[in-house]
């Protein structure tokens, strides 16, 4: 539990991993049907990147703060990223917004009155910030629980429509098989939510284990994406992070591919930087 967030708070993965949860909660919200986001590591919520940590470290500025401008050509990257750039709101000139939104923040924003989340937290510290930034806010639950916990606890959620948001810090050796054995338990009890996993690629043997985990469990519609900034690997620095969507709309691979690729010309610090998206099992 010596996780702290704020070290990396807005860097690469976050405006990866973020973009691309506010496009599938978007895409929730076009029905009117009520719907519920479940976000099992939710950290504080929000993070002030201002702070020590996050001055520190600095990966924010190689990663929200790269985002500061778009030309004309990128009329289609900029449509699909307004509902996430309108919630982290104006950066200053050093690039920084005045709070960077955490997952939970970026659900709170795009939900409408009839829709709900759940937000775990184990750390403490994490979750005292994190229950009082949403304390008015009845249409949120933050709870003090294990996140894998929560997620056995909470599925399938009344509403029967949602998403599923699994992002853990990954300092333990086997997360791996966590998230994906707590995945699987999830989707027998509700096959037709959205999940979305989110990780570091440090171990490459260790990914592709844990796809083929996925592969292997006959689960349908397990859409993997991965972006890669490349440059210099000569520090222990993340370069390369993968989110995998299961039960992915219609429409987002196709508008994962817009984003990706203006990422890849955003962020990416070298010739190597890349993005990948290939379905892990399809129909």
């Amino acid at each position: 539990m010596n996780y702290r967030h704020g070290f990396h708070a807005g860097n690469f993965a976050d405006v990866f991993k973020h973009a691309l949860l506010a496009r599938l909660i978007v895409y929730l919200t076009r029905k009117e049907t009520p719907f519920r986001v479940i976000d099992t590591h939710a950290g504080e919520g929000a993070y002030d990147l201002s702070a020590d940590e996050a001055e520190r470290t600095g990966e924010w500025r190689s990663g929200i703060a790269r985002l500061a401008e778009f030309d004309t050509t990128e009329a289609r990257a900029r449509e699909l990223l307004a509902p996430y750039l309108d919630i982290v709101g104006p950066l200053d000139a050093d690039g920084r917004p005045k709070l960077y939104p955490g997952s939970p923040l970026i659900a709170q924003r795009l939900m409408r009155e009839q829709d709900r989340a759940i937000f775990c937290e184990l750390r403490p510290d994490a979750f005292e910030n994190l229950q009082t930034r949403f304390a008015r806010d009845k249409r949120v639950k933050a709870i003090h629980i294990d996140g894998y916990v929560g997620l056995a606890a909470y599925v399938p959620p009344k509403e029967r429509r949602g998403l599923v948001l699994v992002d853990p810090p990954f300092e333990k050796r086997d997360e791996f098989a966590r998230m994906g054995e707590a995945f699987l338990e999830s989707h027998r009890k509700w096959p037709t939510g959205i999940y979305a996993l989110w990780h570091p690629i440090k171990d490459e043997a260790d990914t592709r284990r844990f796809l083929g985990s996925l592969r292997a469990s006959g689960v349908k519609r397990i859409l993997r994406l991965e972006l890669s900034i490349g440059g210099a690997s000569d520090d222990e620095r993340l370069r390369r992070t993968g989110l995998v969507v299961v039960n992915p709309p219609f429409t987002f691979e196709e508008e994962a591919r817009v984003i990706c690729a203006l990422l890849v010309e955003r962020l990416g610090q070298g010739e190597d930087a890349r993005f990948e998206i290939e379905w892990v099992s399809g129909e």
